[in-house]
């Protein structure tokens, strides 16, 4: 049979459209994009793979190189994963890659031995000594333990859009204050090509976002261009030490952390609850309302109102408070002097001088404990607590409220202030007390308004300052950015403590007699242990420490470029701070105080 040229030409067409679609249908279904609990799942069995490598050289290996390289390497897996390992699975996350410190439970006077990546790398660095193979695969063992549990709870979770949105934006945080700080790389300082990997993760983690308006691609696209050019910049500049964190912050974590919130905006994805101390809807964690003081408070009935400020402080200035009605809290806690008093210690009712520094108010309703020995919990309790020191006011609250209830004018303000209540109760004058110190937040500095675009007030020396603060100078890595106190990022749901070895007297070897929260708790690891309070306004607030030994800035800064007592000469068994020496240079020295000089709330600066 003879078939025409046009009939077998079609012929072949129609079998090479028919194959090609084929081939087409086939790669489509072969090569279809994971979803991102697919993909996430995929990383987590690398990181599975990557630590049984590292398993298995660090139980033949005992060549420092070969060792180190593995342990980057498998880091650097984690922090493909890490956004969602921390967001989903905090408790296995912490005995991953927590702090190399015991965690504490005080209330059950028991401690946790740290685990994990940190604990690896103090193995590690300076030198790796072989004897240590014992832990070093104990440490790899207890990883590969706690990966079990993050992989099964990752399979059997559903990992929604508004979470995905919400663990980005805590993840940007968590590069900010913990990643290029070097908190969880203190002595391998792998921070910047860690946060590229970290960086590289949120970029694909949009793209598999897949929203389809104009505006929301568009927005899309800025983000992942944002962490492609942030990427870039790691790479280029990967020197921990010379790391520009000013400049990486300004121009790329805060302008990808506003997109991810205009992203959301545009795809009506909504917010959630889960980290209640950080504003949603804040463009980036330096806004002027990026911290809720609500999210510190006992019980929702405490919650703040301008109202409550008011009568608050009017409160502050009362002198009845006291017992022999001479004494109010700004005796102590003086208003234009960011409310400290730049006494070493102040003096107690007795006429002697009282045990410890007087702290600034300013900034402290952002903690979760106060008091340098941490004793109480919240605001509240602690206006009580000082009121009936006897050292202090040796006032009584009973015998307060009863007063001020006969009081035709508080009577009133407490009505304003509190409109459910016919009388004034003990509850409401704490409330009112705590909710004037909520109101002292300014977050107005020269910094601030820097970091936040406002400005570009900020000189060479300044900048400095900041890239040592939060970086070779590790004074970050307890002065959490951007409240540079102790509580902790990206979650700030704990506040810490830090032993640092704090002399008796200026140039004593003698550490101070203090025992700190060793007076509230007996454990051994809380002797000598002081809460991490702001540096914002420290350059007003002399003198220093939590019995005000050192005068100046610069006596604070030596101290800690020695390696804080253990450093100098000191016997402190427990210090939590690196004995290492900083080597500071003197310019670096005045760059790191220009800097905190940038703290400085704006009504304080002259």
């Amino acid at each position: 049979m003879k078939f025409s040229k046009s009939i077998c030409t079609k012929k072949i067409i129609f079998i090479l459209n028919f194959t090609l679609a084929l081939v087409l249908f086939g790669c489509e279904k072969e090569y279809s994009r994971l979803s991102i609990q697919e993909e996430l799942l995929a990383d987590v069995e690398k990181f599975e793979l990557k630590t049984n490598e590292f398993l298995q050289i660090a139980e033949k290996e005992t060549d420092q190189k070969k060792l180190r390289d593995a342990f980057k390497s498998t880091r650097l897996s984690y922090k493909k994963i890490e956004w969602a390992v921390e967001y989903f699975t905090p408790d296995p996350a912490r005995f991953i890659n927590g702090p190399a410190l015991d965690e504490l439970e005080v209330a059950e006077n028991k401690f946790l031995p740290p685990n994990g990546f940190q604990v690896i790398e103090e193995l590690l660095y300076p030198n790796y000594e072989p004897k240590n193979k014992v832990d070093l695969v104990r440490e790899i063992k207890m990883i590969k333990a706690n990966l079990n549990q993050v992989r099964q709870s990752l399979s059997a979770i559903t990992i929604s859009d508004d979470f995905v949105i919400d663990a980005a934006k805590m993840q940007i945080n968590r590069i900010l204050a913990l990643g290029i700080t070097g908190f969880d790389s203190p002595i391998a300082l792998q921070s910047i090509p860690e946060t590229k990997t970290s960086l590289n993760a949120l970029g694909i983690l949009i793209d598999k976002m897949d929203y389809k308006g104009a505006k929301s691609k568009q927005i899309e696209q800025k983000i992942k261009d944002l962490c492609l050019q942030a990427e870039e910049y790691c790479h280029s500049n990967s020197d921990f030490n010379t790391f520009d964190r000013a400049y990486f912050i300004k121009n790329f974590l805060n302008p990808i952390h506003k997109n991810l919130i205009s992203f959301q905006k545009t795809n009506a994805i909504k917010n959630i609850d889960k980290n209640n101390v950080v504003n949603p809807n804040a463009a980036s964690i330096f806004d002027k309302d990026a911290f809720d003081v609500n999210a510190f408070i006992p019980s929702k009935e405490y919650q703040y109102t301008d109202q409550k400020a008011a009568l608050g402080k009017q409160l502050f200035n009362e002198n009845s408070f006291s017992k022999d009605k001479t004494r109010s809290c700004s005796s102590c806690h003086k208003p234009d002097l960011a409310f400290t008093d730049n006494l070493k210690t102040n003096k107690s009712l007795q006429g002697g001088r009282l045990s410890r520094n007087t702290p600034t108010l300013t900034y402290a309703s952002l903690q979760n404990a106060q008091f340098w020995d941490m004793r109480q919990l919240d605001l509240e309790k602690q206006s009580t607590d000082v009121i009936q020191n006897k050292e202090e006011m040796h006032g009584n609250i009973s015998e307060i409220t009863e007063h001020l209830n006969k009081d035709k004018n508080y009577l009133k303000s407490f009505q304003a202030a509190f409109p459910k209540s016919n009388k004034i109760e003990q509850w409401q004058i704490q409330n009112a007390l705590a909710s004037y110190i909520r109101s002292l937040n300014a977050f107005d500095s020269k910094f601030d308004k820097y970091i936040r675009g406002e400005s570009t007030d900020l000189t060479s020396e300044e900048k400095l300052g900041f890239n040592l603060f939060s970086g070779k100078a590790k004074c970050a890595t307890c002065h959490f950015i951007p409240l540079f106190n102790g509580t902790v990022p990206p979650k700030f749901n704990t506040s810490e403590h830090e032993i640092i070895g704090t002399p008796a007297e200026k140039n004593s070897l003698k550490i101070s007699p203090d025992l700190g929260r060793y007076t509230q708790h007996q454990m051994p690891q809380l002797k000598n242990a002081f809460k991490t309070p702001t540096v914002r306004n420290a350059a007003i607030t002399a003198p220093y420490m939590h019995n005000g030994v050192f005068s100046t800035l610069e006596e604070v800064i030596d101290f800690y470029n020695k390696g804080g007592g253990q450093g100098s000469g000191t016997i402190v068994d427990n210090q939590s701070l690196s004995s290492e020496k900083l080597n500071l240079t003197e310019k670096e020295k005045k760059a790191l105080i220009a800097f905190m000089e940038t703290l400085t709330d704006e009504k304080y600066q002259h």
